[in-house]
C-alpha cells in the first residue's frame, strides 16, 4: 500500500459554532472545549476573535492548547489603511496563537456592497495580511468567504483571491461554503478547477455549512477532488443550520475503506475509541441532550429492536452495523438481550483502575443498575466522577466518609429594613461523621448555594481535604413536562490541582437532585485526594 496522504483537521466550534442560536460560552467552557480537542488528537484549534469581546480576549490570555496549533481568526486589514497602522491586524498578530486564520471575501459582490472597496483594493488586503502574519512568524491561512458562490458569479476574481493568498505565503486557502447551498458536485468540480488553476491541493481547505444537509458531503467531496484541510464543529454546531459535523467526519475518514485507504488524519484507532464520549460531553457541556440518531455516536447509532435484525446482529454485528460500535465507544443495544454492552462496561472500569471479571455478578449488577438509573433520566456520559462512585459502590470500593441524616432548604421572601423586596434562602444540613452527628446551618443566593454552603460548612477532619473544592458550573433539564416533572442536575467541580469532575442527580424536585449532585461531588474529591478515583479529569 502506498503512503497514504494526511488530512488536516480544523476545528471552529469556539468561534463558528458559538454563532449558535442560544449557545454562549463562558472562559471556562472554552478552556475545557480545548482541552478536550487537544487531548483528542485535533490539528487546529480556531479560539475565536481576539480583541473582538471581553471573552474571546479573556481567553486568549489563559493556557489553552498543548499539542494543536491554536488559531486566532479575524478580518484581513482594512483597505485604505496599511497593515502597519491596521487595530485589527496589530491585534491578531499581538494574540498568544500558533496561527492566524484570514477571512478575506472572495465575492466580488461581497466586495462591493459589504467592504465597499474595489476589487484591487480587496486584494491588497489579503497580499498584505498574510505577509504580515508571515512575517511575525506565524502560519497563515486565509477563509475565502462565500468562495462557492462567488467563483460561480465571477470565476476569475474568486481564483484570483485563492492565487493572491496562495502567493503572499499562506499555509492555507480554504475554501468556505458560507451560505451553504452548493451541492457535492459542485464543489468538487469547482474544487479541481482552483487545484488546475495552480493552487496546489495540500495548500487547500473545505469550510461548509449545513443549510442543505450536505456539509459532511461536501467535505467528502472536496477532500476527494483534492484539499487537505477540513473545517467543522463538534456535533455541527454552528449559525443557521450548523457547519459540517466533525465528529462524522473523523469516524467517516478513519473507518470506511475508501477513506482510511488513502488518507491518514491525526486519530488514531485508540483515540477514536473515545468519539462517543467526546461528542456526549460536548452536549452535557452545552446542557442539551444528544441526538439519539446521530451518526456513529448516537444512542441509536448501533441500536436494534427484537425481531429478525436482532436475531442475525447476535450472530454476527457485521449483519446490521456498517462499523463496530466499540470502534467509536458506542454500545450496541439489543434490546431483546441483556448482554449488550458488558465489554463496554469492563473496559470502562478497566480504564478507572478497576479490574471485574466478565462473570463477576457485581458486573451484571452494575449493569442492571445503570440502565435502571438511565431509564430514570440519569446520564453518565456526562457525569464521569458519578459513574465512578456508582460502581465502586457496587464493588464495595467506596468508604463512608459521612452520612447526610436530614436537609432543610427554606426560602423566604421579604422586605429588609430599607423596604426593598429580597429572596432569601437558608439550609440546615444533619450529617454523621465517625458515628458523631453535626449540624449546619447557612445561607445562600439561592437554595442550592445555601445546603451547597451548609453542607461544606462542617465535615469533621475531612474539613480540610474540601477546603479547596470548588464548584465552577451547575445545569438543570427538565426531562419532562407537566407539574410533576423529572429534574436532571449536572454539576462541574474543580480544586486546586486544576483537575474537573462531573457528578449527576435526578429526582422529581429540583432542590433533591442538586443535593444528590453536591454529595456525589464530595465523595469523588475525597476519594480522589486518597488516589482512589481513576477518572483522569482535565489540567
Amino acid at each position: 500500500m502506498s503512503a497514504r496522504e494526511r488530512i488536516y483537521l480544523f476545528d471552529t466550534t469556539l468561534r463558528d459554532g458559538q454563532q449558535t442560536p442560544a449557545i454562549d460560552f463562558s472562559v471556562d467552557d472554552k478552556i475545557t472545549i480545548a482541552r478536550m480537542l487537544d487531548e483528542f488528537g485535533i490539528d487546529y484549534v480556531e479560539g475565536g476573535y481576539p480583541g473582538a469581546n471581553p471573552t474571546d480576549t479573556a481567553f486568549f490570555s489563559r493556557k489553552r492548547t498543548a499539542s494543536a496549533s491554536f488559531v486566532a481568526f479575524g478580518m484581513t486589514k482594512r483597505a485604505g489603511v496599511s497593515a502597519s497602522n491596521d487595530p485589527g491586524l496589530a491585534a491578531l498578530l499581538e494574540a498568544d496563537a500558533d496561527a492566524i486564520c484570514f477571512v478575506a471575501k472572495a465575492w466580488d459582490y461581497h466586495v462591493e456592497v459589504a467592504l465597499g472597496c474595489t476589487p484591487e483594493e480587496n486584494l491588497d488586503s489579503i497580499r498584505q495580511s498574510v505577509e504580515a502574519a508571515v512575517g511575525a512568524g506565524r502560519e497563515s491561512m486565509v477563509d475565502c468567504e462565500h468562495f462557492f458562490d462567488g467563483y460561480k458569479a465571477n470565476p476569475a476574481y474568486a481564483l484570483a483571491c485563492a492565487k493572491t493568498a496562495h502567493e503572499a505565503g499562506a499555509r492555507w486557502i480554504v475554501l468556505c461554503d458560507t451560505n451553504g447551498g452548493t451541492q457535492p458536485g459542485e464543489i468538487r468540480a469547482i474544487t479541481r478547477a482552483v487545484i488546475e488553476a495552480g493552487v496546489p491541493g495540500d495548500r487547500l481547505g473545505i469550510h461548509a455549512h449545513d443549510d442543505t444537509g450536505q456539509a459532511v458531503a461536501n467535505s467528502l467531496a472536496a477532500i476527494e477532488a483534492g484539499v487537505r484541510q477540513v473545517q467543522g464543529t463538534l456535533n455541527g454546531i454552528g449559525e443557521r443550520c450548523g457547519n459540517a459535523n466533525l465528529v462524522t467526519l473523523i469516524a467517516t475518514l478513519g473507518l470506511k475503506s475508501v477513506w482510511s485507504e488513502r488518507f491518514a488524519t491525526g486519530i488514531s484507532a485508540d483515540d477514536l475509541v473515545g468519539l462517543t464520549r467526546l461528542s456526549r460531553t460536548f452536549d452535557e457541556l452545552l446542557n442539551r441532550a444528544p441526538d439519539a440518531q446521530a451518526p456513529y455516536v448516537g444512542a441509536s447509532a448501533f441500536a436494534t429492536k427484537a425481531g429478525i435484525h436482532a436475531s442475525a446482529l447476535i450472530k454476527d454485528p457485521r449483519t446490521y452495523e456498517h462499523v463496530p460500535a466499540e470502534s467509536v465507544g458506542n454500545t450496541r443495544r439489543v434490546m431483546v438481550s441483556d448482554q449488550g454492552g458488558k465489554s463496554n462496561f469492563i473496559d470502562e472500569l478497566k480504564r478507572r483502575g478497576i479490574a471485574v471479571a466478565k462473570d463477576d455478578p457485581r458486573l451484571d449488577t452494575l449493569i442492571a443498575l445503570v440502565k435502571e438509573r438511565e431509564a430514570e433520566g440519569y446520564a453518565y456520559e456526562g457525569a464521569d466522577a458519578s459513574f465512578e462512585l456508582l460502581a465502586r459502590a457496587t464493588l464495595g470500593e467506596v468508604p463512608e466518609f459521612f452520612a447526610v441524616d436530614s436537609f432543610r432548604c427554606v426560602v423566604e421572601r421579604r422586605h429588609n429594613a430599607r423596604g426593598r423586596l429580597i429572596t432569601l434562602s437558608e439550609a440546615v444540613v444533619k450529617v454523621t461523621v465517625d458515628g458523631e452527628q453535626r449540624m449546619s446551618v447557612a445561607e445562600g443566593a439561592g437554595p442550592v448555594n445555601a445546603l451547597d454552603l451548609a453542607l461544606r460548612k462542617d465535615l469533621g477532619k475531612y474539613q480540610g481535604e474540601i477546603a479547596d473544592l470548588e464548584l465552577v458550573d451547575y445545569k438543570v433539564r427538565i426531562l419532562n413536562g407537566g407539574t410533576e416533572a423529572i429534574t436532571r442536575v449536572l454539576i462541574e467541580s474543580t480544586d486546586m490541582t486544576g483537575q474537573r469532575w462531573w457528578t449527576v442527580g435526578v429526582s422529581d424536585n429540583i432542590i433533591d437532585a442538586s443535593f444528590q449532585a453536591l454529595m456525589d461531588s464530595i465523595t469523588f474529591k475525597l476519594m480522589k485526594n486518597r488516589g482512589a478515583a481513576g477518572l483522569m479529569a482535565a489540567e
